[in-house]
């Protein structure tokens, strides 16, 4: 059959899905998108897949893709994130035939995309971008879509998105915050870029930012005219968001540890789904806090949730008349609800004036840490602190080390080319020379094969010795009988 593209696509494919499960790394697994499809949810993403592990690693493609085949976990759309456009169309073709659409990844705001060289750190690279989804289009049975974050500038998100639709995008999902705005700077998302994206482009458009609740839903569509609405972090805090209820946590906790027993996941990922839906809870027990954080097994896990269930309903049991909920939440601590992550300021206020209490602060941005600005250290150092107390971190104090003259990494202290190991290899290599420093005897060892290749063929055993006399004196006498 023909591919649908754009509206035909959403309406008919996607079942004109107007409520989606944001791709959730570690998070939107299978048994969770399961809960989320019981509680109203249209169309779910599977978790964030890197294009070139999944190209390669049997293994990978089974635990993420493979062996969560589901008939009612339809319609699905696999994410990737790639920054080469046959990797990335190798990969999708892997994973089409599981799924409804493929994604590519330009919405993430991490470090490690950073490092990586993906996500929303390729946004300013149009050339290569419309290079994968032209590749995509071409090559993919099913359509390719993207999701997005905006730049400051809303001219500038409008021309990203039409060049992403000249490209092949059949649908865009557009996460109204810059790639800046995360963590504690994440700040309000903002619907005027994604309501100016939606009036630019012919193709669906989802949004993303700023929902908490059904309402928060309704409103944003009102308000940018878009197809659906994309939840993320308000999914995971409560799975009905989409049914406009707020059941007890300890009821969406319970039946998605049953999924979980049917549809098995690392006990990693039911961990932190239980940390965010017992969130406000987990505040009041700190004890059960810590237990969930140790337990190594499913069943210690289903019984930390069995215990804090009792304590709510103990609580419940002992609660007066007209009480009010604690510490400024809307509902009870054992309702789900929404989580508002505090704000750099908020923070610092939690953790002492200067962002430190007894030696301990809050999650410090990787960025500053790597620049060596952030005078505030990590867990791992504060470990390494403790062990050793004359240990510094001064980063004026670390040996300054010569740079390799080939790539700029630490050259070797003895290396004759002035290089690091990995270009003194290829170097020494290339014109079979040593480096004592590195332990590379390209020279001697290839002048040592000469030299045993030359002795070999001075050495002649004596049946050779003699088959030589033989052939020479047969030599002779036919040349004799010639010559008669």
């Amino acid at each position: 059959m023909p591919k649908l593209r754009g509206e035909a696509f959403w309406r008919e494919t996607l079942r004109s899905a107007h409520y989606v499960v944001a791709p959730m790394v570690d998070q939107s697994e299978l048994a969770w998108r399961l809960l989320s499809r019981r509680h109203g949810a249209q169309l779910c993403y599977t978790p964030m897949l890197h294009a070139q592990v999944f190209l390669r690693d049997a293994n990978y493609r089974r635990e993420n893709l493979y062996g969560e085949a589901c008939p009612e976990d339809r319609p699905l759309i696999v994410q990737f994130c790639a920054n080469d456009p046959e990797v990335f169309v190798q990969a999708a073709l892997l994973a089409q035939d599981y799924c409804d659409a493929i994604d590519l990844n330009l919405g993430c705001p991490q470090m490690i995309a950073k490092r990586g060289h993906y996500g929303a750190f390729l946004q300013e690279e149009w050339d290569l971008l419309q290079r994968m989804i032209l590749l995509a289009n071409e090559k993919l049975s099913v359509p390719i879509t993207c999701k997005i974050r905006v730049f400051p500038d809303i001219d500038k998100t409008v021309k990203y998105a039409q060049m992403l639709e000249k490209a092949g995008c059949q649908l865009l999902t557009v996460h109204g915050r810059t790639k800046e705005q995360k963590g504690p700077l994440a700040g309000v998302a903002s619907w005027e870029h994604i309501q100016a994206v939606r009036k630019a482009v012919n193709i669906p458009v989802f949004a993303n930012g700023n929902i908490q609740c059904l309402s928060d839903v309704e409103e944003c569509i009102r308000k940018t005219g878009v197809h659906g609405v994309m939840s993320a972090e308000g999914n995971l805090h409560n799975p009905a968001l989409f049914e406009g209820r707020n059941p007890l946590v300890w009821e969406m906790a319970e039946e998605y540890l049953e999924i979980v027993q049917k549809y098995p996941c690392p006990l990693s990922y039911v961990r932190a789904h239980l940390f965010k839906l017992w969130h406000h809870t987990l505040q009041v027990y700190q004890q059960l806090r810590e237990e969930l954080a140790k337990v190594k097994t499913l069943e210690g896990i289903v019984d930390v949730n069995r215990e804090l269930k009792l304590r709510c309903q103990e609580e419940i049991a002992n609660q007066k008349e007209g009480e009010k909920p604690k510490e400024g939440l809307p509902f009870f601590h054992w309702i789900c609800q929404p989580y508002i992550r505090p704000g750099p300021k908020e923070r610092c206020k939690e953790n002492g004036a200067s962002g430190t209490e007894k030696g301990v602060r809050g999650k410090r941005t990787l960025e500053e840490e790597e620049d060596g600005n952030s005078e505030l250290l990590s867990k791992n150092k504060q470990k390494k602190k403790l062990r050793n107390p004359n240990k510094s971190f001064d980063p004026s104090l670390k040996p300054k080390y010569a740079k390799c003259d080939q790539c700029g990494n630490p050259k070797g202290n003895k290396c004759v080319f002035n290089m690091c190991r990995g270009c003194c290899k290829k170097r020494a290599f290339k014109e079979t020379a040593d480096c004592p420093g590195h332990g590379l005897l390209f020279k001697t060892k290839y002048e040592r094969s000469l030299s045993w290749q030359h002795s070999q063929r001075g050495i002649q055993s004596p049946e050779m010795s003699r088959r030589g006399e033989v052939e020479v004196g047969e030599t002779v006498v036919l040349k004799e009988a010639g010559d008669s």
